[in-house]
């Protein structure tokens, strides 16, 4: 039983801590939302290290404001232009892929992971063996290399915290305690721009209608997911990963609001669902504050303007990526790796105008199909996995 008294020196202690972290991959949508939290109250963070992969002008103007150890540009080629944007201001500057993992490996408390694609694989992983908290934004550190992270997570007594929002939802409402109790969980889909679409209508659809997403302010590649649906998908393995449920415990739902981020189904019939507007600093500032709760400027929920919630089952013949998702999880080993590079191939092929909206899942069913299967061990193999399965799905876009 906890006093009154120990709560509030609890309460204290937390206002007062100053927690050190480092955010690699700032200038992103993720990125600049923890920025955001951070500026609003600087005095309770210590800056150790900032990274972006070619956004100069904004790492520049994010590192003079917040003054980190380290400003860390991916592309060497942006070395210059980083360096002479910080003359004089005593902030070390560095570029290359060997830099953004001697910044991860830097001690700070706490560790924003929101680089995009397999380039946040080893910066994670090194961050993981120093034993930080890491706010996880990165997809493929689960889909890709779910079984290898979350050994070394346990080998060195890491801490995972989820910043998408759907698993941020359930982590918030998830009795870790008792999983035994938990009957299933329930990730929500807004369904993108193309929920109610034929499959006709989908063939013609457009790069920009594809990145036109109802609900949310995303990147190109993660608004062409939500628009094929393949977001839910590697969430979905995600999710496998990051609780201790089966994968048939795992449902989706789509909910066009985006109010309710997912939830979590009880033995005893309770129904346990995280609610909010959708807007990404809620996710962020659960993990950044972590175990405390820090403020946000994020709109309040007003059910009352909202007015009504719909659910629906996704439909799979039209959004075949959450089949292809689930056949790949349950094949297990090197099949989410090969998933999700097949799928950033083909997502850049669309993108680029290469191939039509239709071809995404097929290319990714087909780089499945075709790529040899194995079991990974080591983030080497995953590594050797991906790349593989890449050189497979560029040989499928003409």
């Amino acid at each position: 039983m906890t006093t009154s008294g120990s709560h509030s020196q609890a309460a204290v202690i937390a206002q007062t801590h100053v927690r050190s972290i480092s955010i690699l991959g700032s200038t992103g949508s993720v990125g600049s939302n923890t920025i955001d939290l951070v500026m609003r109250t600087p005095e309770r963070f210590n800056v150790v290290a900032l990274s972006a992969n070619r956004n100069v002008q904004l790492l520049a103007e994010q590192a003079l404001s917040l003054n980190p150890q380290i400003a860390v540009v991916a592309d060497p080629d942006c070395y210059g232009a980083l360096k002479e944007a910080l003359s004089g201001s005593g902030i070390e500057v560095a570029a290359g892929r060997q830099a953004l993992i001697e910044a991860a490996m830097r001690p700070s408390e706490w560790l924003m992971a929101s680089i995009v694609g397999t380039a946040g694989l080893e910066p994670t992983f090194k961050a993981v063996e120093r034993g930080a908290i890491i706010g996880l934004a990165n997809k493929e550190c689960l889909v890709s290399a779910g079984d290898v992270m979350i050994g070394e997570i346990k080998r060195h007594g890491a801490t995972l915290i989820p910043v998408d929002s759907e698993h941020s939802a359930i982590y918030q409402v998830f009795d870790f305690d008792d999983p035994g109790k938990v009957s299933r969980i329930i990730l929500t889909a807004s369904g993108g721009p193309f929920r109610d679409k034929s499959l006709s209508k989908m063939a013609a659809m457009t790069p920009s209608q594809a990145k036109a997403h109802p609900n949310w302010d995303m990147g190109a590649k993660i608004s062409v997911d939500s628009a094929t649906m393949m977001n839910k998908g590697l969430e979905l393995i995600e999710a496998y990963h990051l609780f201790p449920v089966r994968e048939d415990q795992i449902e989706i739902l789509v909910h066009p609001q985006s109010v309710v981020h997912s939830m979590v189904d009880y033995v005893d019939g309770s129904v346990l669902a995280q609610m909010g507007t959708p807007d990404m600093r809620t996710p962020i500032a659960y993990a950044l504050g972590w175990p405390q709760r820090m403020e946000t400027p994020a709109p309040r929920l007003q059910l009352e303007e909202i007015a009504s919630l719909t659910f629906e089952l996704p439909d799979e013949e039209r959004f075949p990526a959450l089949k292809l998702a689930r056949q790949a999880l349950k094949k297990g080993g090197n099949a989410p790796t090969i998933l999700n590079a097949a799928n950033e191939i083909a997502v850049d092929g669309f993108l680029s105008g290469r191939i039509d909206f239709l071809e995404i899942a097929a290319i990714v069913e087909k780089t499945l199909e075709s790529a040899p299967h194995f079991e990974l061990g080591t983030l080497g193999d995953v590594l050797d996995a991906d790349g593989g399965a890449r050189e497979i799905a560029k040989s499928y876009i003409k």
